[in-house]
């Protein structure tokens, strides 16, 4: 709806301005009115189409820029749970995942479904996860009507993870906490990978 009514001004400015052109360039149309009037016509009908397409681009510019921030924003606020989870599930020699990783990079979470089906987490850290997930609920919690910014289904996507976060908080055992981390990270995996 909104590029449609950004492309019905620009399209007739356009048809109007190629229309006032044609009708400038054929032979015969002359006189002082006509000779002022349509050079001038001909420019406002340009300068509007691109006025109107600047206008535009730079709106949708900022509009995308506002939404990745946005969608930084939440991603940010799982950093703790994924820095926890990543240290969790390092091999001996591996080093943990930088925090630009942790926050922007998407394959990050594919990494740690493969590692949590390969490795089983110890109880330390299936505890240190437990207790972050109960410090960040919160906060996950009320960024709610902050995924509803960006889109029906982010917002769709963001109450499954912020459930996954609190059956994480909420579990007793050791397979709640490996189950509620795999619901996590899959919710998280369908998150990264909608468009703004």
């Amino acid at each position: 709806m909104s590029r449609l009514a950004l492309a019905a001004p620009m399209l007739v400015f356009g048809f109007v301005g190629i229309y006032f052109l044609v009708t400038f360039l054929q032979p015969g149309n002359e006189g002082r009115v006509y000779d002022n009037l349509v050079p001038e016509l001909i420019g406002f009908c340009l300068e509007g189409f691109f006025l109107i397409g600047l206008f535009s681009w730079i709106q949708a510019r900022r509009e995308r820029e506002r939404k990745e921030d946005l969608r930084l924003s939440l991603r940010g606020a799982l950093r703790e749970i994924l820095s926890y989870l990543d240290i969790g599930l390092l091999g001996d020699t591996a080093e943990p995942a930088s925090s630009r990783a942790i926050e922007e990079d998407a394959r990050l979470v594919a990494n740690l479904i493969m590692k949590l089906a390969d490795h089983q987490l110890d109880i330390d850290a299936m505890a240190r996860i437990k207790s972050v997930a109960q410090r960040n609920l919160t906060t996950i919690h009320d960024l709610i009507p902050v995924a509803a910014q960006l889109s029906a289904e982010h917002i769709r996507w963001w109450l499954a993870i912020t459930d996954s976060v609190r059956q994480l908080a909420e579990a007793t055992d050791s397979a709640a906490v490996a189950g509620g981390l795999h619901r996590f990270l899959a919710n998280l995996g369908e998150f990264d990978q909608l468009e703004l």
